[in-house]
């Protein structure tokens, strides 16, 4: 009883005599989060009244609240175990430095492998997919059924993990950097492919019209009219696919597909720290300046 005195709705008693009830609390909430959340009206110069949209921010972070909620008990993520153990990643990286620099003459060998399979991997699938980008471009291909199919392809293709490829490539080629140069080759196929159709669904089609007008084959109008408006664009991305290649190779080892990665793998299970640290220092410079030709050849190719 004394809970339902307490949350009763407050009477008041107006001038006339009549008796008036306050909402309860949970209507009296609901009705101050409507106010809160209502849309803006305005009023325009010919007196018209228009109304804002209603936001839709506070129904999307609820949405993702349950989800990261749902997704941590799924996932069994537990943020006490992150708040206690989390110093332990620090620990690590401080046993890391200084770095032990008599190891660096066991990395350039792993290193140029790394290297070799991103550069032969990303200029393989580059190339490769180019016939694909073609047929998957609907305003080159007229057949409806041959560009599903061939966005299909490339889509499934892209939906392969790097390092799901290069184990499944293992088993197929053995361990080495033969796999890796596949799984890289997979990943740069797919990635390009993508980026290569859009870039020739957006091109002028003035020029390649005209030149089929003028009798030219079709693969003769597309060389001399498609080709330049979209080469730019397909060399860097090209460029920029073989940046990312070089950090994806380095985990390939993981899996035994060769390079610098296999190196790091042992280290790390030995706790050789030091030899770690310097891997890393290494494979930072080394992407560094990878990034750094690769950004000055796009901004030539801009």
């Amino acid at each position: 009883m004394k809970l339902k005195e307490l949350f009763a709705p407050k009477e008041y008693t107006l001038e006339n005599g009549t008796t008036v009830k306050e909402p309860r609390l949970i209507v009296r909430s609901y009705m101050k989060l409507k106010e809160l959340f209502a849309p803006k009206e305005y009023t325009l110069e010919n007196g018209t009244t228009v109304k804002e949209p209603r936001s839709k921010v506070i129904f999307i972070t609820i949405l993702l609240l349950i989800a990261m909620y749902f997704a941590g008990k799924i996932t069994g993520f537990n943020l006490k175990t992150l708040m206690t153990r989390g110093g332990q990643f620090f620990v690590i990286i401080g046993k890391m430095f200084p770095p032990n620099w008599e190891y660096s003459s066991s990395i350039w060998d792993p290193l140029i492998d790394t290297i070799k399979m991103s550069l032969l991997g990303s200029l393989l699938g580059s190339i490769l997919v180019i016939p694909f980008a073609i047929i998957a471009s609907s305003n080159i291909v007229k057949n409806k059924f041959i560009i599903s199919l061939s966005r299909l392809f490339l889509s499934v293709v892209r939906t392969l993990p790097t390092l799901v490829t290069a184990l499944i490539a293992t088993y197929i080629f053995g361990l080495g950097t033969i796999a890796g140069t596949f799984a890289i080759a997979t990943y740069t196929f797919a990635y390009c492919g993508k980026q290569l159709y859009e870039q020739i669904e957006t091109v002028d089609m003035g020029a390649f019209e005209a030149a089929e007008a003028l009798g030219a084959t079709k693969g003769k109008a597309f060389s001399n009219a498609i080709i330049p408006q979209i080469l730019p664009g397909y060399i860097a991305s090209s460029l920029y696919c073989f940046e990312g290649n070089v950090r994806y190779a380095s985990i390939l080892g993981y899996v035994g597909a060769g390079g610098i990665g296999i190196i790091l793998n042992e280290n790390l299970g030995w706790r050789e720290y030091s030899n770690v640290g310097m891997i890393l220092v290494i494979l930072f410079f080394t992407v560094v300046i990878i990034e750094s030709i690769s950004y000055y050849l796009r901004t030539k190719l801009a």
